[in-house]
């Protein structure tokens, strides 16, 4: 939509789309309308012009019956058919009436009935007195339909409509109008006598044809104004006698334009006009537009056969575009099936859409495409930047909330900070995944030069006279040019369907994986369920043989001492210190195995309890390596008191472990970042070969001999363990020689339940 149309849709008085038209009570003069009270077919209500048609005033002939004005035998000739729910068999009857002595006037009767039910007749002055037969509507379209089947573009199908409709009826001007979105129109074909201005091309704002006028167009599909300044006639009396309210004249045919209207058709230099209403799937998709520099009356026959003939060409041209957006939808539906497949056999969902020669993009035309999936981005093509994302995303949603599709080929209209990416960005088409996940598409800036019929921005004028407001329409239609910036190419509805279509098939492969997740969990908790009581049963079963293997190889030392060699009592040392390691390896092992989340026990913890409890356990070494270990204030979290005890111990115990020749100096920080507590544990020893950084949290993983530093290469790994059983992570920054800092995350909540620390 163009800067002009946004400012028009916010200042359109509201009157333009309340004004009751079809209830106006006024009536072109150059037809009678009756009102009817069935089934005695008693005048209610009259036009005050009947005097000018009839030899009885207006007033005379309210209360009588319709045999007043025409004999008995054409009334009982049409009753049969007026009984019946559908009219369109008896329209148009050919009446003839009493003027003035033994004079008659033949009249062409249509009859309907409206919404409250009233049967209303309309009566024109017949032009013949026969009724123009089928073959000639027949005739009036074949040559117009051959020559349709000929043409290979809509602009060139267009362009024999208006042709035969102006040969046809004989207007001076025929122009085709079609709708956009937003209800502003555009001529796409024109036919016109050669001394006219040339209106092909033009845009007119939705304000030309309000709210009321649209609906009146759908429900009639023909509409004539045979002359722009005849003074309307009046229906009397002014309101129903039977239920005192004004009449609705929505289906009639000879009720009066809107006085604006009239003046907006005088202002262009038109004494007569015929509207032709396009309507597909109950939507008003355009008008063909009939004008005339003078009045000129179109018989009701005539009209007729131009309304077939709208319809018939109409439904090539529906057609036809149907056929082309369907082999658009087919291509479509071939790349959303190819993603899909891509998806399932991709590891996530994310690089099918994004990893394959046919991607994302093609699915929407687009030019760059963003998925936001877990907090994560993932960029293909042409998009604003990390930190303008950001931004649009939590701006989508704050003004989504419903979840829904959002399209506009304008996102700077609605989102200001849009300008900055408008080379990237000016159209967005975006699909919600969840709350926070989205699929977006993006199109750059197009700047187009769009020709108005007049200023758009001065598309009407508005007085009171005596409190009343009264609407002007423009006096001037000359050619008014507006260069739209900040615009894209609109999006198609195939291309929005295709986008929805694909957001099912990314739910339900979420939700697929979510169930082998879930299942695999399960499976999981089982096997780990198993292991555990399998290193509980293990450690318990292998302690006894080992203690048994110890006691017995020292027993045979003590016995046997003075029997024993130096190479014996060698070996069995090595025994003894065999066993001891095995038990050592045992008891981490069982260790290492009561760390899991199904058996942490969370709770608000000040971290100085545990702290000073692993130090506790540690004063021993600390005491004799005269280790020095200093802190920042340590905050309350939430976790397990046993298990952060025991990762402090084994941080600080592996920095006292592995110090250099130097005293060794520690130093316990902790830091607030975001939703999380950073802590780190920094030493003054070895240090570690950074390339060795991953390798030290795997479990038995050493990168020293034992008789070097002893241990069983579990330490670390049981710290991994922990921190991730508490959400966070656990990494080590490190060179050697030049000492280590480990660090690890704590969240500020417990997710299982949703507290803070």
């Amino acid at each position: 939509m163009s800067e002009i149309e946004t400012q028009l849709r916010k200042s359109d008085p509201i009157e333009l789309d309340r004004e009751k038209i079809h209830v106006s009570g006024l009536i072109q003069p150059h037809g009678v309308v009756i009102v009817l009270k069935e089934p005695e077919l008693e005048i209610l209500q009259i036009s005050d012009n009947a005097g000018y048609y009839f030899a009885n005033n207006a007033e005379d002939l309210l209360g009588q019956k319709l045999a007043a004005l025409f004999d008995t035998f054409q009334i009982e000739k049409i009753e049969p058919a007026l009984r019946s729910e559908n009219l369109d068999f008896v329209n148009p009857s050919k009446l003839w009436a009493r003027t003035v002595g033994d004079e008659y006037a033949i009249f062409d009767g249509i009859f309907h009935r409206n919404s409250e039910g009233f049967l209303i007749l309309e009566l024109e002055p017949a032009t013949s007195e026969e009724n123009i037969p089928f073959l000639s509507f027949y005739h009036l379209a074949k040559v117009s339909i051959n020559q349709l089947q000929e043409t290979a573009t809509r602009q060139e199908f267009c362009q024999i409509i208006v042709r035969e409709v102006r040969k046809i009826t004989g207007f001076d001007r025929v122009m085709l109008y079609k709708f956009d979105e937003d209800n502003h129109g555009v001529v796409i074909a024109e036919e016109k006598a050669p001394e006219m201005e040339a209106y092909l091309g033009l845009h007119y704002p939705a304000s030309d044809i309000p709210k009321p006028a649209r609906k009146l167009f759908i429900s009639n599909y023909i509409r004539i104004i045979p002359d722009a300044r005849a003074m309307p006639a009046e229906l009397i009396p002014a309101t129903n006698p039977i239920t005192n309210t004004q009449l609705d004249l929505t289906n009639s045919t000879l009720r009066s334009a809107s006085g604006c209207h009239l003046e907006y058709l005088q202002n262009m230099g038109v004494g007569a006009s015929l509207t032709i209403s396009l309507i597909k799937d109950g939507q008003l998709w355009g008008l063909i537009a009939c004008h005339h520099r003078s009045p000129k009356y179109v018989s009701y026959e005539l009209r007729k056969a131009c309304e077939l003939l709208g319809k018939v060409i109409f439904s090539e041209i529906s057609s036809r575009e149907e056929t082309k957006d369907y082999d658009y939808k087919m291509k479509l539906t071939s790349i959303r099936s190819q993603l899909i497949d891509y998806m399932s056999e991709a590891e996530n969902f994310v690089d099918g859409l994004v990893k394959e020669e046919l991607n994302l993009l093609d699915l929407t035309g687009a030019e760059g495409a963003v998925i936001c999936f877990n907090g994560d981005w993932t960029v293909i093509g042409k998009t604003p930047t990390g930190e303008e994302l950001t931004l649009l995303i939590e701006w989508l949603q704050k003004n989504n909330d419903k979840g829904e599709i959002f399209v506009t080929d304008s996102l700077a209209n609605m989102y200001p900070d849009a300008t900055q990416f408008k080379n990237v960005g000016s159209g967005l088409l975006a699909i919600p995944i969840s709350k926070r996940n989205y699929v977006l598409w993006f199109r750059p800036e197009v700047i187009q030069t769009v020709n108005w019929g007049g200023n758009p921005s001065k598309a009407f004028a508005s007085e009171r006279v005596a409190g009343i407001l009264k609407l002007s329409p423009r006096k001037s239609f000359e050619k008014w040019k507006e260069i739209v910036k900040l615009t894209s190419l609109p999006w198609k509805q195939v291309e929005i369907n295709a986008a929805l279509e694909l957001r099912k098939a990314i739910v339900n492969i979420i939700l697929k994986q979510a169930d082998e997740l879930a299942q695999l969990a399960g499976d999981l908790e089982r096997s780990n369920a198993e292991l555990k009581k399998f290193a509980y049963v293990a450690s318990h079963d292998l302690q006894e043989p080992l203690n048994q293997v110890a006691n017995y190889v020292q027993l045979l030392e003590m016995r046997y001492q003075d029997r024993l060699d130096g190479d014996a009592k060698e070996f069995i040392d090595f025994a003894v210190e065999g066993v001891s390691l095995m038990q050592t390896l045992i008891d981490d092992v069982l260790a290492y195995s009561k760390v899991d989340l199904q058996g942490i026990e969370c709770e608000l913890i000040d971290l100085e309890i545990p702290f000073n409890k692993a130090l506790a356990n540690l004063r021993g070494r600390i005491k004799q390596t005269e280790a020095t270990i200093t802190r920042d204030p340590l905050p309350t979290v939430m976790g397990d008191r046993t298990q952060l005890m025991q990762l402090f111990q084994n941080l600080i115990g592996n920095a006292i472990k592995f110090r250099s020749q130097a005293t060794p100096k520690i130093h316990i920080g902790a830091k607030r970042i975001e939703d999380a507590w950073l802590f780190s544990v920094q030493d003054n020893g070895i240090g570690i070969d950074p390339r060795f950084s991953d390798r030290i949290f795997i479990i038995f993983q050493r990168l020293h001999p034992r008789d070097e530093y002893p241990g069983t290469g579990m330490g670390l790994a049981i710290c991994k363990k922990i921190v991730e059983c508490h959400r966070g992570k656990i990494w080590v920054e490190s060179k050697l020689g030049r000492g280590a800092t480990f660090y690890f995350t704590i969240p500020l909540s417990d997710r299982r339940n949703g507290r803070k620390g």
